[in-house]
């Protein structure tokens, strides 16, 4: 017998849930999968592709995300106007200096199914550039997802007897 009864597994089932993900030294393309299985609603065993169960994400410290290799510089992004001669095309470093959230957004945009429900999705993606985070949000959320990505530590996080027992590869 389950703890809970009946009325409540469905409405767990069928509400709408809010999750956090910290995307600190993570890379765009991992949050990016996190957050479009979430927004789909595919985690949900009640799944259906035309139907609109997914919950809400929430994205915290944007701003400190990682590419790996020279990918800041090589990342091209590109949009057009409509206009004879307005195609433009921003790295990904000038992007995240001018707007650090659109990385994020952009790559969960492009993750979407292309269909009518994409812009709603959407809508349920809260992207922030820092920790800092609304007191109504803050009330709702009801998961944090870990990072897919183990953060490495710094040199200054180690101490001095795990620096001393580190095999040494070359000694002068």
């Amino acid at each position: 017998m389950s703890s809970f009864s009946r009325s409540a597994q469905q409405w767990a089932t069928f509400a709408r849930s809010w999750f956090l993900i910290d995307a600190r030294m993570q890379p765009p393309g991992k949050i990016a999968a996190m957050c479009s299985v979430r927004l789909q609603g595919k985690h949900k065993p009640i799944y259906h592709a035309l139907s609109d169960c997914g919950d809400h994400v929430v994205v915290i410290n944007s701003k400190h995300i990682a590419f790996s290799g020279n990918k800041w510089e090589q990342k091209v992004y590109s949009s057009h106007t409509g206009y004879p001669g307005g195609f433009k095309q921003v790295t990904a470093a000038q992007l995240h200096h001018k707007d650090p959230k659109a990385i994020v957004k952009l790559a969960v945009y492009g993750m979407l199914p292309r269909n009518l429900l994409r812009r709603t999705m959407m809508q349920r993606l809260h992207i922030f550039s820092e920790d800092e985070l609304p007191d109504a949000i803050r009330e709702n959320l009801t998961e944090e997802l870990r990072q897919p990505r183990e953060i490495p530590r710094k040199l200054s996080e180690y101490t001095q007897e795990e620096i001393d027992a580190f095999p040494q590869l070359w000694t002068p």
